[in-house]
């Protein structure tokens, strides 16, 4: 493992002499909008291991993109590489469908400390959800960047983070089912509070979420990248483009269904992602991811 070799990955350029904010920052948007968030090894006949070595040879090797406790697994390991206080911290992520958090923790994200200041540092959530850069950890402030509005709040050492949405333009309306929520103004998209937690304690999340016939990552196969000006993802079969901010503070959202012939070279053009194995595209939930 060597940071050189994951700077190249990430095309990451800058100065990494020393760990501040700025440095950090610049590494994180590079990482999010080169490696994707994507679920295909379930889809293809793989398993997802909890194991760093394992997650650094499928991202920066192989050039795949990973979940959760990939991505961020691997980035606390170049952040503490760096010289930064890292800690990993355990979330649970809102379901809109059933209203609630789940019961056990499913989301692995960082918090690093840093000049007596607090950030989340969460590379690992994807969509139109993923933030662009660490998130300080102060409640009730509204954090603007491009992807929205995001805010934390705290409740009795339970903090929540939220996005407050613009509203969204789709140009081909009819290719949009469940898509364009025009009620929903802010989307709530975890709980955590700041017990540090041990990878160790993610292995039975790890595993249930790519068996459990329930879970997200089961029903759905998802591969979703960050860009310069918004995100691309596709979800099954369904390719969706959106740029932020497009006009009138909407955000541009296109969709294209694509053909059985037409994934591969799609992953391959939108996502620079080449797989080992069969891909078999799955989208049997009806939640919406944006």
């Amino acid at each position: 493992m060597d940071i050189k070799e994951y700077f190249a990955r990430i095309s990451y350029r800058g100065s990494h002499n020393k760990p501040d904010l700025g440095t950090m920052s610049d590494i994180f948007r590079h990482h999010i909008q080169a490696v994707p968030f994507e679920n295909l090894s379930i889809h293809c006949g793989e398993t997802i291991e909890l194991d760093l070595e394992a997650t650094y040879n499928k991202i920066v090797r192989k050039k795949r993109g990973g979940w959760c406790m990939e991505n961020n697994y691997l980035l606390s390991w170049v952040l503490k590489t760096l010289g930064y206080d890292v800690a990993l911290l355990g979330a649970k992520v809102f379901v809109p469908e059933h209203d609630a958090y789940p019961e056990e923790m499913d989301h692995l994200l960082l918090k690093v400390v840093l000049d007596g200041k607090s950030y989340i540092v969460d590379g690992g959530f994807g969509m139109a959800y993923q933030l662009w850069q660490p998130g300080e950890l102060i409640s009730g402030t509204d954090q603007p960047q491009t992807p929205g509005v995001f805010r934390f709040l705290e409740e009795s050492g339970t903090w929540y983070l939220e996005k407050v949405k613009r509203k969204q333009w789709v140009p081909n309306q009819g290719a949009s089912t469940s898509h364009n929520m025009e009620g929903e103004v802010c989307r709530r998209i975890y709980l955590f509070t700041l017990q540090p937690r041990d990878i160790e304690e993610f292995r039975g999340c790890n595993a249930h979420l790519q068996t459990a016939p329930d879970s997200l990552f089961v029903t759905k196969s998802i591969c979703s990248l960050q860009t310069a000006d918004g995100i691309r993802a596709l979800v099954g079969w369904k390719l969706t483009e959106m740029k932020y901010n497009y006009r009138d503070n909407m955000d541009l959202v296109e969709i294209r269904m694509l053909a059985d012939e037409e994934i591969e070279k799609t992953l391959k053009e939108k996502f620079n992602i080449t797989l080992d194995k069969k891909f078999v595209p799955v989208n049997t939930s009806r939640l919406s991811l944006f």
